[in-house]
């Protein structure tokens, strides 16, 4: 979950530090030491229960560059003890050093009446801890909440970016959640929900439905409502925002997006938003199409990239394998695109009925695919979220659900954590709701932040990662096999980012799942089955598991045989 820090502000600086009176507990302080080692400040800790006086004398005796101190009892004490402190400092001329404080909210606010504390820390806001430990003034917006995806990063580390959905069916109801949510600073990314009228229809309103609007979001319907919610958002933490594309007219959307809200960066489809999902009517090789200019679009300009493709075959009850090709197919179409920054997201929990070590495992073997694209060009953001299916409708049972799903999350070493909102089995998340969940992944964090035992050395889950990731490199052959080499661009040396070779594996069966039956374009024959916490492919007559060679070889023989369209 840590990440590297380039920079190391506090290289050749001394931070001495003290729990002060009576008082006891130093996990704060220990935890504020850690974080300013990471950034390069050397610390000495006195203990806890330190008088005054003494600590005086160190400071007089150990010169340190900045003195930290922690008192967590009772304000009217703090008063007292704080007074002691700064007439000490006074009278022995220690003012050039600078204090910090850190207590409970109420202690807190004893110490910034005081007047000796240059930051008073209350173990609510670890952004406000670290922009200190950064030395970045408290009034530089732009450097301690940047407006960008890879600075915000880089901001908050070493913990990862929390995101959340958010959409309510009115624009009056999301502008003001957005700004309460901002002001909360629960959120570092605000993904922005548009109800289906706006993500088919935004720039065909004739085709709009009126007794549809709101659902499944907000109804934003111009430019300047847009502009409205970002506004919103310039308070508090100063959010990022982003939005998904259209589910079609996708080049309209792009501009659109990034001169409104500053598009922390674009989710795009491979497949979908098409005739497959129902979400838009553009048959599949269309819509490949005109996915594969949206990220060119988005390349070409340095914005983010997330192909939003893999969980599509997982919420629809494809089998493993199928989900862990689909992370290479994306980010290789992505790589081709041009994108420098790819944001790789990994939906957990789905299908529903996966078991935490078989979760795993997919997960990593996704993984190791996709470091084999990484390169300097090509940096690769590892995000994970709990499975939208996977939620009970009780609030309570759900919340247990959503912070067990992140903490397995963990294992991946995300840098931005997707929080699905606990209530979405029920309705859409109220500004509130995400307030909270935001909240209770922040706690969860405090847990984890010295580290989480690993569990990708456990034998299952090593054996099924092996597996998945030989099975996955079949299917991918497969695909690739049906892109003629003649009609291909020549750089696309697989095959994998011809539309039609992709259209085709779908159509045939290589990319399939269950629940596409009937759609058009799909297969949709495909049965698959939990075994030990993992989906597998089955033979439809007797059930038994079918490895990938024997699925693809028997759908490319009949495919050869013309007995496949």
């Amino acid at each position: 979950m840590l990440t590297d820090h380039r920079s190391r502000p506090g290289e050749g600086k001394v931070i001495l530090a003290a729990a002060i009176g009576s008082c006891v507990h130093v996990a704060g302080v220990h935890s504020f030491l850690r974080l300013a080692r990471n950034y390069g400040y050397e610390t000495r800790f006195l203990g806890p229960a330190v008088p005054v006086p003494t600590l005086v004398e160190e400071i007089e005796r150990q010169r340190p560059d900045i003195v930290a101190v922690s008192y967590r009892l009772t304000p009217s004490a703090a008063e007292n003890l704080l007074k002691e402190l700064k007439e000490q400092v006074m009278v022995r001329g220690l003012t050039r050093t600078e204090f910090v404080f850190g207590g409970t909210p109420p202690v807190a606010a004893v110490a910034r009446r005081c007047g000796l504390f240059k930051a008073c820390f209350s173990g609510e806001d670890d952004a406000e801890v670290l922009s200190y430990l950064r030395r970045v003034p408290p009034d530089a917006v732009a450097e301690v909440f940047p407006d960008v995806l890879l600075a915000r990063l880089e901001a908050v580390a070493p913990r990862p970016l929390l995101r959340h959905h958010y959409g309510r069916p009115t624009l009056a109801e999301t502008i003001a959640g957005v700004r309460a949510i901002a002001e909360a600073k629960a959120i570092d990314v605000i993904s922005l929900g548009p109800d289906q009228n706006a993500q088919e229809s935004f720039f065909r309103p004739t085709e709009q439905r009126p007794d549809e609007d709101g659902a499944g979001g907000v109804p934003v319907r111009t430019p300047a409502d847009l502009r409205a919610l970002k506004e919103a958002a310039q308070c508090g933490n100063y959010p990022l925002l982003r939005c998904y594309a259209g589910t079609r007219d996708l080049l309209k959307w792009a501009p659109m997006l990034v001169e409104t809200i500053n598009n922390a960066w674009a989710a795009v489809p491979l497949c979908w938003y098409s005739q497959l999902d129902g979400r838009s009517e553009r048959p599949v090789a269309e819509a490949i199409r005109e996915n594969q200019a949206a990220m060119r679009w988005h390349a070409e300009r340095g914005i983010p990239l997330e192909v939003n493709e893999p969980h599509h075959w997982g919420l629809r009850g494809a089998h493993d394998t199928v989900t862990v090709a689909a992370h290479y197919l994306a980010a290789y179409n992505a790589r081709r695109a041009g994108a420098k920054t790819y944001v790789a997201q990994f939906m957990l929990n789905t299908p529903v009925g996966t078991s935490y070590p078989m979760d795993l495992a997919k997960m990593l073997a996704a993984l190791d695919l996709l470091h084999e694209l990484e390169s300097d060009d090509f940096r690769i953001i590892r995000q994970v979220r709990t499975g939208l299916t996977s939620l009970a409708t009780d609030p309570a049972v759900a919340k247990g659900q959503l912070i067990s799903s992140l903490q397995l999350g963990l294992q991946l070493r995300p840098q931005i954590v997707h929080i699905v909102g606990f209530s979405e089995a029920d309705h859409a998340a109220t500004a509130a709701e995400v307030i909270e969940a935001g909240r209770m992944v922040q706690g969860m964090l405090r847990n984890t932040r010295d580290g989480i035992p690993w569990a990708a050395g456990d034998l299952a889950v090593a054996r099924r990662r092996a597996e998945l990731v030989a099975e996955a490199r079949v299917l991918l052959w497969a695909i690739g096999s049906l892109s003629r080499p003649a009609s291909r661009d020549p750089d696309d040396e697989l095959g994998l980012a011809d539309p039609d070779a992709i259209a085709a594996a779908i159509r045939i069966g290589l990319l399939d799942a269950p629940q596409l039956l009937g759609r058009p374009g799909a297969a949709g024959r495909v049965a698959t089955t939990l075994i030990d916490g993992a989906w597998h492919a089955v033979d439809p007559q007797t059930g038994r598991p079918l490895r990938e060679t024997e699925r693809v070889g028997r759908l490319l023989d009949l495919y050869t045989e013309g007995k496949l369209a």
